[in-house]
């Protein structure tokens, strides 16, 4: 049955609609640029563990093109009036323009925050989406639409991971299936909420019959545009199974603008304002229990049924997309409020489908999906619940649940949680054997790998972060795919609700340990010069973005700059030359060199054993021709015993070294600094040093 004929039957029958097929995908935008090879639709490929990361709030990076600023309702209540900083702004074209800054300091991945359009009163940042087939118009310009972005980014040989969020909506649901029937915002004088229209732009997600074809009844223009209809939208009329009490009614009160306020003018999970086959209808009570899966997180982020087929046909199709534009990986937030199961079963085999269909079964494997599953604990596991532990979502299931997906959550939910910690799979793809590297097993991956949390809640300084941070790699299907960061837009280390302020120093030594030990760097955007340190990261609406670490980063980009390769600067001018002067710039950019020219630190297993030191280990990669071998100290000396013999040399220094006895000492003691001995032999010379001497590395 067509969708067409389905919504007729559905107005004929005078009940609301629910879609059961995504829309249309849409276009971004109708202005296009050319850019080199290689083209649009295209995604870069490679083992991800070659990339550093670096994560920017698209909207907070760098400022573009003013015309698609937007303060929004909070406008003047944050205070970011008052500073003529709205939070929308920067932009897509602000991000191009800087790109060459990004690969100058040695990143080749870049993370944005997500890009579909949202509604909410403060969602500059991306997580209310809305519309998820829609890209943000608060986000593009003319000449730099996201195809345009994800084209010259990978005409510069970066790779684009996009932020995308499956387990909840805007508390306004979601455009194209369902989006609740509310009285407040129906009345004009709450019009100016959302809607602030530029000439070219549209951004009115409340007005219904925006685009209204004036020759149709109100009925049928909902149909039109795939709403649900409920025989009067502009009625007030409480829609079927509301239990909100006066729906509709003013309430006598009056916003703080000056606004009439209504009786259930804001949706919320407990009043049966959205239909529970789409959405849950509860409130977390145990964010450890299986509710963690089934309810509202926050009060304006409305919990999608993830186990319904339509809301798995909506969130699929609106993604399928933005692989289809070129990107090279999700980051998933809020992974752990999915089953695995469900994410077993339906998400990650039609992406997995869908990658391999366009790109082919090996460079489908390329495209990298890590989730944010938060455990703020110091545990292996989170608080013994393996079900909200990072490393459970990297392995498939092992039992089999029912068909009906939400059935199967319960079963696998229970099913796990029986069986408790001590009866987890277990893995050694990130460790050596002895000094060897050996194939790893990847049979059971699920295909999410995860945000590196042990490492994340440990970097109060970097020794504590290796000492305690490695200890769920045995869990994980394999921890050289982890990403590692020290802090980012939510928290810093031990949940710290402030940008990390422990100094340039501690700074240099966590840079150090990420670039050298397993996994994938991530860097927050503006630490390479500790911006904001120290500020709090995140208050809402209740204090101006200049004064969080969400500030707006572009007064430090002014200027000119392009990077001849990566790590490399080519030419800069202005505010941004003194940028990339900085003592910790110099010392990310040789980091990044480093890491680059040595591919044991890229993508090797690692090995404690033999070795003696506080940060010390040692790092091999075999493949095809390739075989590197590392022994890495950071800060202080080491002892490696049991190596093999032959001549080693530093990657820092120049030194080397003949290994006769089957054993170096490296004599070390500088925070930050390192020391790299990487094996060489015919077949694979070591590169010898790389980079020019920095305060740090030296």
């Amino acid at each position: 049955m067509s969708r067409t004929l389905r919504r007729a039957l559905a107005a004929l029958c005078a009940v609301p609609l629910l879609l059961t097929d995504p829309p249309a995908a849409r276009a971004a935008s109708t202005a296009t640029v050319q850019h080199p090879a290689p083209a649009g639709g295209e995604m870069l490929g490679g083992d991800p563990r070659k990339d550093s990361i670096y994560f920017v709030l698209t909207a907070r990076f760098n400022d573009g093109d003013a015309g698609n600023n937007r303060g929004g309702s909070q406008h003047t209540r944050s205070g970011n009036a008052a500073g003529d900083d709205p939070m929308f702004r920067g932009d897509f074209k602000g991000l191009v323009d800087r790109l060459d800054y990004i690969k100058a300091l040695g990143f080749s991945a870049v993370w944005i925050t997500p890009v579909v359009l949202n509604r909410s009163d403060y969602d500059y940042h991306g997580y209310h989406g809305y519309d998820f087939y829609e890209v943000d118009p608060r986000l593009e310009s003319d000449g730099a639409s996201y195809q345009d972005l994800i084209d010259a980014a990978h005409a510069k040989g970066l790779k684009i991971y996009q932020d995308v969020v499956l387990n909840h909506t805007s508390r306004w649901g979601a455009d194209g299936l369902f989006t609740p029937t509310v009285y407040g915002t129906r009345d004009d004088e709450w019009k100016w909420l959302y809607s602030e229209k530029t000439a070219g732009k549209t951004y009115d997600p409340l007005d219904e019959h925006a685009g209204d074809d004036p020759t149709m009844t109100a009925a049928q223009n909902a149909l039109a545009k795939g709403r649900p209809y409920n025989g009067d939208l502009w009625s007030g009329t409480a829609p079927a199974g509301n239990t909100c009490p006066n729906y509709g009614a003013a309430t006598g009160a009056r916003s703080p603008e000056g606004y009439t306020l209504y009786h259930c003018q804001w949706p919320s999970p407990t009043t049966r304002m959205f239909p529970s086959t789409l959405f849950h209808q509860c409130w977390i009570g145990n964010w450890e229990g299986e509710d963690a899966r089934s309810c509202w997180l926050h009060e304006d982020l409305a919990d999608l049924n993830t186990e319904n087929a339509a809301v798995q046909e909506y969130l699929i199709g609106a993604y399928k997309k933005y692989i289809d534009m070129g990107v090279d990986g999700f980051r998933v937030d809020t992974a752990v409020h999915i089953p695995r199961v469900t994410w077993n079963r339906r998400f990650l085999p039609a992406f997995q489908q869908h990658l391999t269909a366009k790109y082919g079964a090996g460079k489908a494997g390329d495209f990298y999906i890590f989730g944010e599953v938060a455990a703020f604990v110091h545990d292996k596991w989170n608080r013994g619940s393996v079900n909200h532990s990072a490393q459970f979502f990297t392995w498939k299931e092992r039992a089999t649940y029912a068909a009906d997906d939400v059935t199967a959550a319960r079963e696998q939910f229970d099913h796990e949680n029986n069986l408790g910690t001590g009866n987890q799979p277990t893995s050694t793809n990130a460790f050596l054997s002895g000094n060897s590297h050996h194939a790893p097993d990847h049979s059971r991956f699920s295909g999410m790998n995860i945000i590196d949390m042990r490492m994340h809640m440990n970097f109060g300084d970097a020794s504590n972060a290796f000492r305690n941070g490695k200890d769920s790699d045995d869990s994980v299907n394999d921890a050289t795919y982890n990403v590692v960061y020290v802090d980012s837009h939510d928290y810093g280390p031990n949940k710290s609700s402030v940008r990390y302020a422990e100094g340039t120093d501690a700074w240099a030594e966590n840079m150090t340990l990420m670039w050298t030990f397993r996994g994938i760097p991530a860097l927050y955007y503006g630490s390479e010069i500790e911006f904001k340190a120290g500020q709090r990261i995140d208050c809402g609406p209740s204090c101006p973005l200049e004064t969080t670490g969400r500030a707006y980063y572009g007064s430090h980009l002014a200027g000119s700059v392009t990077a001849s390769d990566f790590g490399v600067v080519g030419s800069a001018s202005g505010t941004v030359a003194t940028t990339l002067s900085r003592p910790l710039v110099k010392h990310l950019q040789r980091l990044n060199l480093i890491r680059r020219a040595v591919p044991a630190l890229q993508m090797g297993q690692y090995s404690t054993e033999g070795v003696s030191g506080g940060m010390a280990y040692k790092r091999r990669y075999t493949s095809g021709d390739v075989d590197s071998f590392a022994l890495i100290t950071v800060s202080g000396g080491a002892t490696f015993s049991g190596i093999p013999n032959g001549a080693y040399v530093d990657a820092v220094t120049g030194d080397t070294r003949t290994v006769t006895g089957g054993s170096l000492t490296v004599d070390l003691n500088a925070k930050g600094n390192l020391r790299v001995y990487v094996l060489s032999t015919s077949a694979d010379p070591a590169p010898g040093k790389v980079g020019a001497d920095t305060a740090y590395l030296r």
